[in-house]
């Protein structure tokens, strides 16, 4: 029989997850939960008390666990479960066993009424005006990248597909069938990913496979010097990525006026751009056209991927240590889920910035 619990049992198991390196710990350290909460209460509101029964649960307590659905990559009700069952995640939260915690429902009523109030945008800025407060400026230029958000895959006729280019809802393509139009995305795009291949073990080059993808985009820009996300935009799978560069992902409060790109974003109207702007463009020159790759550029194309690759480092922490993926449907739920990974990867970012100055 397992013996009674003490009175110190909780606090001494938790000091030792701390000796051990409690990531959550140190994380809660460097982010003051308790900024957000003006946004959080001026968007959502307080609501009224004279009604009497329960107290609603706490908004900075909600956001809390959105962050640690998206560090992990969770579904709402993994994420109920897991607050409910480790001691790090409840401290994390700042709740003990004997404390109610927010359901899935709950979170997926919160989560709905920070997009109902276009609220996210406004998080994501207040976090990074914290992290330049806490001495990590934009500095020694930016660097934009785009990257496929896979979604759940639509099994759509020829003639619904024609419907969707046209524009129209779920509920005017299917009015006959209101539970078939909750689950169909209209908004995800299909397209294609071109992966290279590696060489033969003769030399020769095999065909570049195309793999295709159902989902959105995330396009962000990061600062070359600390390498945090600071400007983001969610478009379908199939938009184009230069044409995002002239849409907000251009910071101008970073302290040096270089832009590094791969040759996607290279285009006339994109230098003309970031001339007019009084950037200097450090974007990849594409191969001509019927030529080979002129062997100066190839090199300057090679120097510019050397500090251009700090952003393919971003999507890979995403992906491969949060399982980046889309599980809802429309364009608003993939914005609000790529926006909370964001912000995410941002505080751990300013954790991981903060490690190497003390340890500095």
């Amino acid at each position: 029989m397992a013996g009674q619990l003490g009175f110190w049992s909780i606090t001494e198991r938790l000091a030792e997850i701390s000796a051990q390196g409690d990531p959550l710990e140190t994380l809660a350290a460097t982010v003051d939960f308790e900024m957000f909460r003006p946004v959080l209460e001026g968007a959502l509101g307080r609501p009224p008390r004279w009604k009497g029964g329960r107290p609603p649960f706490d908004p900075v307590l909600k956001f809390r666990m959105l962050v640690l659905q998206s560090l992990h990559g969770l579904s709402l009700e993994q994420t109920e479960y897991l607050v409910r069952d480790r001691l790090s995640w409840m401290r994390f939260c700042q709740i003990g066993p004997e404390d109610r915690v927010p359901d899935a429902d709950t979170l997926w009523d919160f989560r709905e009424g920070l997009i109902a109030a276009r609220v996210l945008e406004a998080l994501f800025a207040r976090l990074d005006r914290a992290i330049t407060a806490a001495g990590y400026l934009p500095r020694g230029g930016q660097i934009l990248d785009a990257t496929l958000v896979a979604a759940p895959r639509q099994r759509n006729t020829d003639g619904e597909k024609a419907q969707i280019r046209e524009g129209r809802t779920a509920a005017e393509i299917w009015p006959d069938k209101p539970a078939r139009a909750r689950q169909k995305d209209v908004d995800g795009r299909w397209t294609v990913k071109y992966s290279k291949a590696k060489l033969r073990a003769d030399g020769s080059k095999p065909i570049d496979i195309a793999i295709p993808v159902f989902g959105y985009k995330s396009h962000i820009s990061i600062d070359r010097m600390h390498g945090v996300i600071r400007r983001q935009v969610v478009t379908d799978a199939a938009r184009h990525d230069g044409a995002r560069l002239r849409e907000g992902l251009i910071q101008g409060a970073n302290t040096a006026r270089d832009v590094w790109a791969d040759s996607a974003y290279r285009s006339v109207e994109n230098e003309a751009w970031l001339a007019d702007h009084g950037m200097t463009s450090r974007i990849h020159r594409k191969k001509p056209r019927g030529r080979p790759m002129p062997k100066r550029t190839s090199r300057a194309n090679a120097a510019k991927s050397a500090l251009r690759s700090k952003v393919e480092h971003v999507f890979a922490h995403q992906k491969a240590r949060m399982r980046l993926t889309i599980r809802t449907i429309g364009i608003a739920r993939a914005e609000a889920a790529i926006t909370l990974a964001n912000m995410a990867y941002n505080m751990t970012r300013w954790r991981w910035l903060n490690g190497r100055a003390a340890a500095a």
